[in-house]
C-alpha cells in the first residue's frame, strides 16, 4: 500500500475521471438490496473528493448516472434520485468550506424537477470556489455527448455562425459538454471492469486508465494515491517515442 510521502507532487493529473462501478455487487455480496450499495457509496465519493482536492487535482469528473442508467428497474432509478437530491443538499456546506466548485454536465433536462433544482442551486452557491471543481456527470453518455455537439455545430453551419472549413479537433472540443475542461489525464474505474462504458469519448482519446478490482464502496484516499502512484509511474508519449521524449 502507498503513502503520500512516494507521490511526486509535481506531477498530478490536472484532472481525473472515475467511474464508480461495482455498488450493486457489494450490496449483493451483503445480502442488501442494490440501493443500499449506492447508499453506501456515498463515502467513497467523500474520501475520493477531498482527496483529490487535497493533492491538488484541478478537476474530478465522477460518472454518477448515465444514459443506460435510465433503463434499470424504476424503483432503483427513483431511489438514486432521491439519494442524489439528499446527497447534493447535505455536501453544498462541505462544498463551499472547501472552496470546491460544483459542475454537471449531460443531459440535465431530463432528470426530475427536483433534482435540477437541487443541482442549479448548488452549482450557484459553489461558482467562487477555487480549489478544484467536482464534475458530475448524470444523464450522460460519451455518444450523446458527441450528438449534440455535431447537432450543434451542424446548426450554425447552416445559420451562416461557422464554416465548414473551419472544423478541426478543437472546434468539436469545445461543442462538448466539457469545453474549456482539460482532458482527463487518468481515468480510475473501480470493480474490475475492463470497458469505458460510453464514457467521455472524445476526451479519453489519450487518457491513462487505472482498472482495480475493489467495488466503489470500498474505495478510499489511500486507493485514490495508488491510483495516482500508478500513474506517475508511466510514460506518457502521446505517440512519440521514448527517446523523442528524452530528447525533448
Amino acid at each position: 500500500m502507498t503513502g503520500k510521502a512516494e507521490l511526486d507532487t509535481q506531477n498530478i493529473p490536472a484532472h481525473v475521471a472515475v467511474i464508480m462501478d461495482g455498488n450493486g455487487r457489494w450490496a449483493k455480496q451483503r445480502g442488501g438490496l442494490r440501493v443500499f450499495g449506492h447508499q453506501s457509496a456515498i463515502t467513497a465519493v467523500r474520501e475520493t473528493v477531498e482527496e483529490a482536492a487535497e493533492l491538488g487535482v484541478r478537476y474530478l469528473t465522477l460518472y454518477a448516472f448515465s444514459t443506460e442508467n435510465w433503463n434499470r428497474p424504476a424503483l432503483e432509478v427513483m431511489a438514486l434520485m432521491q439519494l442524489l437530491v439528499h446527497t447534493i443538499r447535505n455536501e453544498t456546506a462541505t462544498l463551499l468550506k472547501n472552496s470546491i466548485r460544483l459542475q454537471a454536465i449531460g443531459d440535465i433536462s431530463t432528470l426530475p424537477d427536483k433534482c435540477q433544482r437541487e443541482l442549479a442551486e448548488a452549482i450557484d452557491l459553489t461558482k467562487a470556489g477555487t480549489r478544484m471543481t467536482l464534475v458530475l456527470a448524470l444523464s450522460y453518455s460519451g455518444r450523446w455527448d458527441l450528438t449534440q455537439a455535431a447537432q450543434r455545430m451542424a446548426a450554425d453551419v447552416a445559420s451562416g455562425r461557422l464554416q465548414p472549413t473551419a472544423v478541426n479537433e478543437k472546434t468539436v472540443a469545445n461543442y462538448l459538454v466539457t469545453a474549456g475542461m482539460p482532458d482527463p489525464e487518468l481515468l480510475i474505474r473501480t470493480s474490475g471492469e475492463q470497458r469505458i462504458s460510453n464514457f467521455l469519448l472524445w476526451q479519453l482519446a489519450y487518457t491513462e486508465l487505472y482498472i482495480t478490482d475493489l467495488l466503489w464502496p470500498d474505495f478510499r484516499k489511500q486507493h485514490f494515491q495508488e491510483a495516482i502512484l500508478a500513474y506517475q509511474r508511466r510514460e506518457r508519449r502521446f505517440g512519440k517515442t521514448s527517446e523523442q521524449l528524452t530528447v525533448s
